[in-house]
């Protein structure tokens, strides 16, 4: 760097926010214009670069690096307070990473700033020495006309050992507010490499204009995030100016909210069940001896869930789990390591953009074990179980259903569960109407009324369910004492029972000849005849009572509506003149007056509408309630006996399924509050999430070797029951934390997320949202494993897992693209620079991920920028987040600086270093295990894609 002065119109940015603590007079005088609504912006800023240094040695060029301490009177004593990163081999070094001074450094104009210049010898061992320092003062900066000083390194002796330079730095709003910096000229150097001036219509800016929102500031975010970690760096770019990148990283409060509702929702998913088992009545021994089996292995997870809310509650620890821990068995719901990671890149143009990705431990049950299988393999053994249970034969205690009358019985559960409340519900609301003789809310209320009767009778009349009634009624011990056979066989098979009738189409019962399913069944082994007719008769005498018991809802409603027109009808022949109103009840036919109506309706003076209704809207009650508790039971004894033969691996698996869904959903839940609360100013995104859903890209680093292929199976099943998953904004009810915090609701089947939000923001979201519209996610997953035991597996074992996983990923990705273009216009998508077009990017990635090529990681590059062009929110992980995740993000981060804002590209490995030897992701292996080192050793670096290589002295042996 030159120390020639220049034009006050050249001097670089400088920034000293005025507002951001008490400054004396003198101080206001010094500080120049910031951008004083941004909470991100640091108090102070300023970059170094060395010239001239000088070694002991003169046959080597030092590598160095800049420490910076700081001290404030009265304060007696030095303070670390940041350091810059090693630059190798020169003795004119430029670093890239400056120093920053937030408000919580709490300087002033007397702080003493010292700067300490190292040379180090090994990076590997660390060894390493001061080649000198200086020291000014925070008002000397700042008096001084273009906000630099060129200051003299001496050594420990006193000797002059080199010359130091510091810039304070500024970013203003408007470009035409701030004076310009000096460009790089032809024949200019940066760290000994020549830089050539590029034509600026290249690089002309976007324009792109968006607010960040703060991850320190923001009352949503901040409720959500805590424990951010800043760095900074200036980097060149193509056309000679500089970037400004604030790299941060947070923790989430959500790790521990989340797990803590959402393992109380199962708690009480599995409670219920054992409550609906419970009440199934009396059953025949062989069925009650299956039931008690059942209720015992829930009750079993039942306990452990109890236990896992306790720990849960009484853990005070960091709102992180930190790598150490991810086999900790209290803490198994808890997602290992995961944190928000941000990146800012604010340009000369005025532009200014945020990236955020997700960070996070491999979604997988450590603390269980792998046991050389995932998943994945444990979900295709129990198929095969059930498989061989179904064919079991007549003799098996059981019957195995076929998956899709399984997820049939329980949507009918919940569909009757509804039902019913909606029916008991709006039975009131008719009745309190009634009461208040209010003819407008009668109408209304009745027609809601009818239409969820209707939708009731619709539901229970299944031919699944009908079978499954003849089922439950054939456990019975009264059956069984006449003589009927086992219950094998008169648990029906759905394929032959009958199509299903309508109560609305056939208000008469049907035939039973045609609807029975005893026609059909198969007589048992061994079976007589006279046993078979007594089977078949009960049967047909079982069926005939439930088509009696649905029947009589849709009776007991016409009942309720006749009443009602008939009680509108007299009140509009009330309203009439008196001598009409005489004339008419004269004149009415006796046939028109029911036999159930009550003398008081008769009479020509009001009478009690309420006393009136009571009688048929009880009988509606009653029918309808005796009809979802029958239809529920039964569908209840239809889950018991396809659950029975393989319940305890059933469970266990569940188990297993929920703690790798709970991570996944935690990490998913912070995905979309940060990206839902970055884009309340972009309209495109905000039609794009209410008209096709959420895009969520994981981004997997995983092996496909040992422990980590079991592992990936895992995640893989974590990452795509996350379809199960709709989200749903809401106005927060106050200002306060816990009162922004995101609620769960539902059960295994599909859970809501309800997001509140303050509502100033709420206001801003369009009406679909407001109104409370279900949004959608469309997970994706893509895996290249990098280490060395993906070398292994390549070479001696199996990488077909990643690949089908990355295949069945595309197709899903493609869909959402497709989706997208038939619904919505291409500007809801972001602006980019990339030359590349998204089908063309689409093509590339297919291509990537159907060739048999090792460790090919532009199939991650290309699905991370598919991502992001989408609106899409990133996560990526590895085994711990930690290590190879810290590579892989900031290889994407220096990427998009690249792509997107013309980062220089003589500078790209020099800042791709300076990020993982300085940013925050080094920080993130203190907090896991108490060390800033990578967990690589040489040799294993030895088989990874060398973008994904860190710095020498960065990595070392330590826990992972």
């Amino acid at each position: 760097m030159s120390g020639k002065e220049r034009s006050p119109r050249h001097r670089p940015w400088s920034v000293y926010r005025a507002n951001t603590f008490d400054l004396s007079a003198e101080m206001m005088g010094l500080a120049l214009s910031g951008n004083s609504q941004d909470p991100d912006e640091p108090v102070l800023e300023f970059s170094v670069a060395c010239s001239e240094l000088v070694t002991p040695s003169l046959d080597r060029k030092p590598t160095s690096f800049v420490a910076v301490s700081c001290t404030t009177p009265p304060q007696a004593f030095w303070t670390k307070h940041a350091q810059t990163e090693i630059i190798e081999g020169t003795s004119n070094p430029i670093f890239l990473s400056s120093i920053a001074f937030f408000q919580d450094s709490l300087i002033t104009q007397q702080t003493q700033v010292k700067l300490s210049v190292y040379d180090v010898k090994d990076r590997t061992q660390g060894t390493m020495y001061m080649l000198g320092s200086s020291m000014f003062s925070v008002k000397e900066l700042l008096q001084d006309k273009h906000h630099r000083l060129h200051l003299t390194l001496r050594s420990a002796e006193s000797e002059r050992v080199g010359n130091i330079t510091v810039i304070a730095w500024q970013i203003e709003e408007k470009r035409e507010q701030r004076a310009p910096v000096a460009r790089l000229q032809r024949g200019d150097t940066v760290n000994g490499r020549m830089v050539l001036p590029v034509d600026e219509s290249l690089t002309e800016s976007m324009g792109i204009k968006s607010k960040s929102s703060s991850l320190c500031k923001d009352p949503l975010l901040k409720a959500v995030f805590g424990g951010v970690m800043s760095r900074t760096y200036r980097f060149p770019t193509t056309d000679g100016n500089h970037l400004r990148i604030l790299e941060q990283m947070a923790e989430s409060a959500l790790s521990l909210h989340i797990p803590r509702q959402f393992v109380k929702l199962l708690l009480e998913e599995d409670a219920v069940r054992v409550c609906e088992l419970e009440e199934l009545g009396e059953l025949s021994p062989c069925w009650e001896n299956l039931r008690r089996q059942i209720i015992t292995q829930y009750q079993t997870i039942i306990l452990t869930y109890q236990e896992t809310i306790s720990d849960l509650h009484e853990y005070k620890g960091p709102s992180f789990k930190s790598s150490t821990l991810k086999a900790e068995r209290k803490l198994e719901f808890i997602p290992t390591n995961l944190h928000i990671q941000r990146m800012r890149v604010q340009g000369e143009s005025g532009y200014d953009r945020t990236y955020d990705v997700v960070t996070i431990g491999a979604p997988a049950a450590h603390h269980q074990g792998f046991k050389g299988c995932g998943l994945r393999k444990l979900l295709h053994k129990l198929e095969e179980a059930r498989k061989h249970q179904s064919s079991a034969g007549p003799g098996s205690k059981a019957m195995a259903y076929q998956p899709q009358d399984v997820v049939k019985a329980k949507e009918l559960i919940a569909q009757i569960n509804t039902l019913k409340t909606q029916v008991c519900y709006y039975t009131e609301r008719l009745s309190r109407a009634a009461k208040d003789r209010s003819a407008n809310a009668l109408e209304r209320t009745l027609t809601i009324l009818t239409e969820k009767t209707r939708q009731l009778v619709t539901v229970c009349d299944s031919k699944l369910l009908t079978s499954a009634i003849l089922a439950l009624a054939a456990a019975r011990p009264e059956f069984i004492k006449q003589g009927t056979p086992s219950p094998s066989s008169s648990s029906l098979s759905p394929s032959s029972r009958s199509p299903s009738r309508s109560p609305s189409r056939h208000p008469a019962s049907p035939s039973r000849a045609a609807t029975s399913p005893s026609r059909h069944a198969a007589p048992p082994d061994g079976g007589d005849g006279s046993k078979n007719k007594r089977s078949s008769f009960q049967a047909d005498l079982h069926e005939e009572e439930w088509e009696k018991v649905w029947l009589n809802v849709d009776k007991s409603l016409e009942c309720v509506i006749q009443r009602v027109d008939r009680l509108l009808q007299r009140d509009k022949i009330q309203s009439d003149s008196s001598s009409e109103d005489v004339f008419l009840l004269a004149n009415e036919e006796p046939g028109n007056t029911k036999k159930d109506i009550s003398p008081e309706v008769e009479k020509k003076s009001p009478g009690e509408w309420s006393d009136a209704l009571y009688p048929v809207l009880t009988t509606l009650t009653d029918c309808a309630s005796l009809m979802s508790d029958k239809a529920k039971k039964a569908m209840v004894f239809l889950l018991m006996q396809d659950s029975a033969p393989t319940i305890a691996m059933s469970l266990t698996l569940q188990y297993r399924r929920d703690v790798v869904f709970c991570q996944t959903l935690t990490a998913l839940i912070c995905g979309f509050i940060i990206k839902l609360r970055n884009s309340l100013c972009d309209s495109g995104f905000l039609r794009q999430l209410h008209t096709i859903g959420l895009l969520v890209q994981y981004e997997g680093l995983l092996s496909t070797y040992g422990e980590e292929l079991a592992m990936l199976e895992d995640m893989s099943v974590g990452v795509m029951d996350l379809r199960n998953v709709t989200f749903k904004v809401t106005q927060a009810t106050s200002g306060f934390a816990p009162d922004m915090l995101p609620v769960i609701t539902g059960n295994r089947t599909g859970f809501n997320v309800r997001v509140p939000m303050p509502g100033v923001l709420f206001d801003t979201l369009p009406r679909e949202i407001q109104n409370g519209m279900l949004l959608r996610v469309q997970p994706v997953l893509f895996n290249v494993g990098i280490n060395e035991q993906q070398t292994l597996a390549e070479k001696f074992g199996d990488t077909s897992l990643q690949e089908v996983i990355n295949m069945e990923s595309m197709t899903r990705l493609s869909s959402y693209y497709d989706q997208f273009k038939e619904v919505l216009p291409d500007d809801c998508l972001p602006r980019t620079r990339s030359t590349t077009s998204l089908p063309e990017l689409f093509k590339l990635l297919s291509q990537n991920v159907n060739a048999k090529k090792n460790k090919n990681v532009e199939i991650l590059w290309q699905a991370a920028e598919a991502c992001r062009r989408l609106n899409g929110v990133r996560f990526t992980s590895c085994k711990s987040a930690k290590d190879r995740t810290a590579m892989s993000l900031t290889l994407e981060q220096c990427q998009i600086l690249q792509q997107e804002h013309a980062l220089a590209p003589q500078v790209f490995y020099q800042a791709l270093d300076c990020m993982r030897s300085e940013g925050c992701r080094r920080e993130n292996t203190m907090k896991n295990v108490g060390c800033r080192k990578y967990a690589f050793n040489s040799l294993q670096l030895k088989a990874f894609p060398k973008q994904y290589r860190p710095p020498e002295g960065t990595y070392g042996k330590v826990e992972t």
